[in-house]
């Protein structure tokens, strides 16, 4: 009988091969590790600048909820809010959209809108029902900056307003009925 005939049971014996290349199956996790590595690249080159506004306190602001706008266009999110080291008030840690990065200046300007009456003037009567909002007036001139100091009122005129603006400077407390132009 020859060593190739089958065994006593009518088996043939089995031959062993090495494979040189992988197998296709390792494909799907090197496939899956490009994409993930693509979409976190994505997601973190897409990013906006992160600032701090610093308020006097909280009313009505939430982390993960409190909206940055501007014109009624969502600019921003508040991502965190935390005590001063001092307890003398609050900072806010904002994420703004990437777009909006070249209007964060010194000169820029936040505020808490939120319903007020006062003084005989009703304001921001559409956040009791969507919500407290962070305002923003944007500066377009001026050093780059992320450290604010959030205004605890409305500002009377902001920057998108059209007309003069103009500082009045008076060496007496009075009023200024007198001035003639």
């Amino acid at each position: 009988m020859s060593s190739e005939a089958p065994d006593d049971f009518g088996a043939a014996e089995a031959v062993v091969s090495t494979r040189r290349r992988p197998s296709i199956v390792w494909l799907i996790p090197v496939v899956a590790a490009i994409v993930g590595a693509f979409v976190a690249w994505r997601t973190f080159s897409e990013r906006g600048p992160q600032v701090e506004i610093a308020f006097e306190t909280a009313e009505g602001l939430e982390a993960g909820k409190t909206a940055i706008k501007y014109k009624d266009v969502e600019v921003g999110i508040v991502e965190e809010i935390h005590l001063r080291d001092d307890l003398e008030g609050v900072h806010c840690t904002a994420r703004m959209v990437k777009s909006f990065a070249p209007y964060l200046n010194e000169g820029t300007r936040f505020w808490v809108v939120r319903a007020r009456v006062a003084g005989g003037q009703v304001s921001g009567l559409g956040t009791i029902f969507s919500g407290s909002y962070i305002a923003v007036d944007p500066a377009r001139d001026g050093e780059a900056e992320r450290e604010f100091v959030g205004l605890e009122t409305p500002p009377i005129v902001t920057a998108d307003q059209p007309g003069k603006h103009f500082v009045l400077r008076s060496r007496k407390a009075g009023s200024v009925g007198g001035l003639r132009t």
